[in-house]
């Protein structure tokens, strides 16, 4: 590879990242689904705590600002078609899980449901939100992690080999790839 750099804007120019499905609900308990193309990391121990950036004038902003919880999907490539369906129409006007197929689980601690065909869901209480350029970040503490059963090797371990997730990068989605080796 050369050594020679050139200045290149790019569309998210933190890649990859993973897209998820997160969930939200009105204060009647009607879920609502949304297509983010990002999703991180902002505490990994005591609390654990993801980030999500929605732009203000979404569905699910003023749902999650409102309710103070959301659900975190992660989605597995073979859904990434329903995925694209999701982030083509507004909750406001539609029934996405209705619509598109997809199968909502009740939640252990929040009123937005699980979905059934990500295999790992993180259930979020809402801490806080910042405006950041043109998006809010909602930070929310994951109050519970849930994996498939599929996930987990012979030994109930998380198997991340297993792990099918779809991740963007320059506004185009991907499989994870393959596994290199263990950071330690």
């Amino acid at each position: 590879m050369s050594h020679e750099r050139v200045s290149y804007r790019l569309f998210r120019p933190v890649y990859p990242s993973p897209a998820s499905l997160v969930t939200s609900a009105d204060a009647d308990g009607k879920p609502n689904i949304i297509t983010l193309g990002e999703t991180f990391n902002l505490s990994v121990h005591e609390p654990v705590i993801v980030g999500i950036a929605i732009a203000p004038q979404r569905y699910s902003h003023k749902l999650i600002s409102e309710q103070g919880e959301f659900v975190v999907n992660l989605p597995p490539a073979d859904l990434l078609p329903k995925v694209l369906q999701v982030g083509a129409m507004s909750g406001r006007d539609h029934d996405k899980f209705a619509e598109i197929g997809l199968t909502p689980i009740p939640a252990t601690h929040v009123k937005p449901p699980l979905i059934a065909e990500c295999p790992v869901n993180l259930e979020c209480r809402l801490l806080n939100v910042q405006t950041i350029g043109d998006h809010d970040l909602f930070q929310g503490e994951v109050l519970e992690h849930h994996v498939s059963p599929d996930l987990l090797n012979e030994e109930g371990k998380f198997d991340h080999a297993k792990l099918s997730t779809i991740v963007m990068a320059g506004g185009h989605f991907f499989d994870l790839g393959e596994h290199l080796r263990h950071w330690k």
